[in-house]
């Protein structure tokens, strides 16, 4: 082969490679990351724990940490938090 030809060869064997690192480092940045811990729902430490407002809130003594989160979810969405609240829900219907 003729130089020219081998080097217009191994020119664009080295930008496609280099293309390719180049695309899977942006994929690896873009890649979304989690920990285990960011899904309370797998974690059975978490259940076990006692609640880290126990001290302070009368509510949320013999809690976990887990059903702490539940409850603070449940209050943002107002959701009656004993059976008495849900049947006067129920009668202003």
């Amino acid at each position: 082969m003729k130089k020219s030809t081998m080097n217009t060869l191994i020119g664009s064997a080295l930008a496609a490679a280099s293309g390719i690192f180049v695309y899977k480092a942006y994929q690896e940045q873009n890649a979304v990351r989690t920990t285990d811990d960011s899904n309370m729902s797998n974690s059975a430490e978490i259940d076990e724990r006692e609640s880290v407002d126990a001290l302070e809130d009368s509510a949320e003594q013999g809690l976990s940490q887990l059903d702490s989160a539940y409850r603070d979810e449940w209050q943002a969405n107002a959701f009656p938090q004993t059976h008495k609240e849900m049947r006067e829900l129920e009668e202003d219907k």
